[in-house]
């Protein structure tokens, strides 16, 4: 005498597009600006005058592989 167990069904939810697109596209952003700020940010494009964003990343610069002097 053999017992099946019925196992619960799961119901994988669906997310429309509509709904992630502008978590996406936040998303994207804050990505896109701490990577300017990581990378690019030498103080020739700089948003802040000086050098104090380069200061604040810069082992950060060198822990993620970009050379920066």
């Amino acid at each position: 005498m053999s017992q099946a167990v019925a196992s619960p069904e799961v119901e994988i939810p669906t997310i429309p597009v509509a709904q992630l697109a502008p978590w996406a596209a936040f998303v994207f952003l804050i990505a896109a600006i701490v990577l300017f700020f990581i990378s690019a940010d030498q103080g020739i494009v700089s948003i802040p005058s000086g050098n104090a964003v380069h200061e604040w990343v810069h082992d950060g610069r060198h822990l993620l592989g970009f050379p920066c002097h």
